[in-house]
């Protein structure tokens, strides 16, 4: 197909995707919006090489039919990058769609002009200036959504350095923010790309093994949805079941946390009804009972009910939950929803306002949220990478719902406390809060809530906030405003801690980067560098141990084996094009948080004048990767057996006389292996023990580990990371 014949073809697609109630006068709109985006970007083409007006097309195919926004925000995706990459201005939109339109593509522009400066931690204050737009209009960040969502589809004609960085990115800030926005089937895609780039064969393996599970388990599904049907039929409900498979990043996500492999996760699939809902009765009655017909076929596992009927989620989901023993033997976990629910589940905010009605209190804690939000950015004057850790966390938690002695409810991540709750109702009463009566039992403010608890804050004029605060609240609210308070107090203090701690380093001789800090937190288990200015300021942490601890730094003159190559921009040539230059080897680190080794799957990071290299999968390298997208470094490992490397191995499995003996015969009969501490516990026949050892690669460490689990009684052999004393 010609270029003008794909435009034409994606673009009638665009306009049959509309609502089917669009007028003919918004229609017209769409397609001046067009025919002005499309001569705005006439001969500009993409990296894959289609011409570029393709991908504005595409971002409001998905703003109209995959969140279901209407065709204000399908004008503003369609523009979204003509003030940016042309030389039209903001005001030159509004002159022809006018302001509201004007705005919405103003706040997409700024979002843009900021992600693409070079040169200084980007990412994370970008992501604060989006939450700050969504005060002004919620459609700004659907919208950038849409945006990230497309740039990810089309993410392989990219160079392998901006996908790891534009993937891990979209797993620490849009994934987290897409699901605070109800978008389930949005985030599920982002995570699942951003596992693909990341983790190309991790990804491929699990998607894999996800196809044959569901393939070999089709006919047990099958023969459990039959009778479920049959029982709906009978009592006159309108619906349709389907088999969920959980996605590959939960499957993933979960094999991490819990170090186990695929065949220990038994919830790849669950059974999802969605019913067309009788006017003439509640939704929620309808919901509980059809859950009581499923538990007339099936026992139903009590403890993993979920009822977000009753207390709909933040992000507006609703649906109840439940766990049935199939006929098999087999926990099956159940999903029902109306189609109001599923439609809400699927696009989240757009649909949540599409059902509410005026004076409609129904899922309300999204309004809530959005209207708390911008008091918090505007309070918040830390670090943004701080600020962004906080938020992600409150973005993902579980909820629990609290109430006022008046019978008020507030909704809480779980694990929140008094203090956090107390900072929920009023910044002053948190600020002066001395503890909490909770279910009118006296409490200290620490306490952690339970869903379903009274809360009543107690104050005092004399109470100021503390540092040790910090220590307990978990939600981002509460830690912005005693950080602010305790900055206003403090300041003094951190600056003299800044004067110490260069002191040392200037005396040390040390180079002027972030690795001692990053050294001196590990080791004193510090947050942050604030946390460290203030403890040497007040003498908690003394100038002789950070120089004691500086001291015996690790020789890393062994990293001269690596290879390295990173990329700068040319300003000169094509936006998305790059020039290469080469990394001296005695610039190099490797990262004590996750401890690579020859083999393993590693990306480099540059950060004043070092590259710190960490796994891929390292925690800390998604967060830097998010933050410090321009300072990814491309690592490849060369084959060099001359120095080792520290690997920790981790063992289980059934006790018996000598299995000690045969583990570390193993490991001595390794010419490439060398032990530095083995330590073994025994438990009522179990055994667990846990190797140090110092090896060459990643080959050599998996050729071990199958050696020492073909021991008699070893039942389970892993590599850990290491281990913080």
């Amino acid at each position: 197909m010609t270029d003008e014949e794909l435009i034409k073809s994606a673009f009638e697609d665009l306009l049959a995707s509309l609502p089917k109630n669009t007028t003919e006068e918004n229609k017209q709109k769409v397609i001046k919006a067009f025919k002005f985006a499309n001569e705005a970007h006439q001969g500009v083409r993409r990296r894959s090489g289609e011409p570029y007006i393709l991908h504005p097309i595409s971002v409001a195919k998905i703003v109209t039919s995959e969140i279901g926004l209407g065709t204000t925000s399908v004008i503003s995706s369609m523009l979204h990058d003509v003030v940016e990459d042309t030389d039209y201005t903001v005001e030159d939109i509004e002159s022809l769609f006018g302001p509201k339109i004007a705005s919405i593509v103003d706040g997409l522009t700024k979002i843009s002009e900021v992600m693409s400066t070079e040169n200084r931690s980007i990412q994370a204050e970008s992501f604060r200036k989006i939450l700050l737009t969504l005060a002004e209009d919620v459609r700004v960040i659907l919208i950038k959504i849409a945006d990230r969502l497309h740039n990810m589809r089309t993410l392989s004609s990219m160079p392998m350095h901006k996908q790891i960085k534009i993937a891990g990115e979209t797993l620490y800030i849009y994934a987290p923010l897409a699901h605070r926005m109800g978008l389930h089937a949005i985030k599920t895609e982002l995570e699942d790309l951003s596992l693909k780039y990341e983790h190309p064969e991790e990804y491929k393996v699990i998607a894999d093994k996800i196809r044959d599970y569901e393939r070999e388990n089709t006919l047990i599904y099958e023969n459990f949805i039959e009778p479920i049907k049959e029982s709906l039929n009978k009592n006159g409900y309108k619906h349709t079941i389907t088999a969920r498979t959980k996605s590959v990043y939960s499957v993933w996500n979960k094999m991490q946390r819990r170090n186990i492999g695929f065949d220990e996760i038994y919830d790849i699939l669950a059974v999802r009804i969605v019913f067309e809902a009788l006017p003439e009765l509640p939704e929620k009655w309808q919901c509980w009972n059809i859950y009581s017909l499923i538990t007339d076929l099936y026992n139903p596992k009590p403890e993993r009910i979920r009822d977000w009927v009753s207390t709909p989620k933040a992000n507006g989901y609703e649906a109840l939950h439940l766990t049935v023993m199939g006929p098999t033997g087999q926990w099956i976990e159940v999903q029902i929803r109306s189609k109001r629910m599923d439609e809400i589940a699927e696009k989240g905010l757009a649909a949540h306002w599409k059902y509410k009605t005026d004076g409609d209190e129904r899922n309300s804690e999204l309004d809530k949220w959005l209207a708390s939000m911008k008091e918090m950015l505007e309070l918040r004057d830390a670090n943004a990478l701080d600020f962004l850790d906080d938020f992600k966390m409150n973005l993902y938690e579980k909820e629990i719902r609290l109430f006022t002695p008046k019978g008020y409810m507030k909704t809480l991540p779980k694990g929140a406390t008094a203090l956090d709750f107390a900072y929920e109702i009023h910044t002053e009463i948190g600020d002066t809060c001395i503890g909490a009566k909770v279910n009118h039992k006296l409490v200290p403010m620490s306490h952690k809530l339970q869903s379903g608890d009274q809360v009543e804050i107690l104050t005092s004029d004399k109470q100021r906030p503390q540092r040790e605060w910090l220590d307990f609240v978990v939600t981002a609210k509460a830690k912005s405003n005693i950080m602010a308070a305790f900055r206003r107090d403090h300041k003094e203090l951190v600056r003299y801690g800044i004067h110490i701690f260069e002191s040392i380093i200037k005396e040390l001789e040390l180079p002027p980067t972030s690795e001692p800090l990053k050294k001196i937190l590990t080791h004193f288990k510090l947050k942050n560098k604030e946390d460290l200015y203030v403890s040497l300021a007040e003498k908690n942490i003394t100038k002789e141990e950070i120089v004691a601890e500086l001291k015996q730094r690790a020789d890393n003159k062994f990293m001269k084996y690596w290879k390295l190559q990173f990329f700068r921009s040319n300003k000169n040539e094509h936006k998305d094009e790059e020039k290469h230059d080469s990394v001296a080897g005695d610039e190099i680190v490797v990262s004590p948080c996750c401890n690579p080794i020859p083999g393993d799957d590693v990306v480099g990071i540059s950060m004043g004048g070092k590259v710190m290299v960490h796994k891929r999968k390292c925690p800390e390298a998604i967060r830097l990767m998010a933050s410090h997208g321009d300072k990814i470094v491309p690592v490849e490992w060369v084959t060099h057996k001359v120095m080792s490397f520290p690997a920790i191995i981790q063992i289980k499995g059934i006790d018996r006389i000598g299995i000690v003996n045969d583990v570390t015969g193993v490991i001595s009969k390794e010419s490439d292996v060398n032990m530095q501490t083995v330590h073994f516990d025994t438990k009522n026949g179990i055994f667990e023990g846990i190797l140090h050892i110092y090896i060459h690669n990643t080959k050599d460490l998996n050729s071990l580990i199958a050696k020492i689990a073909d021991i008699e009684g070893v039942k389970q052999v892993n590599r850990i990371e290491n281990q913080v004393n």
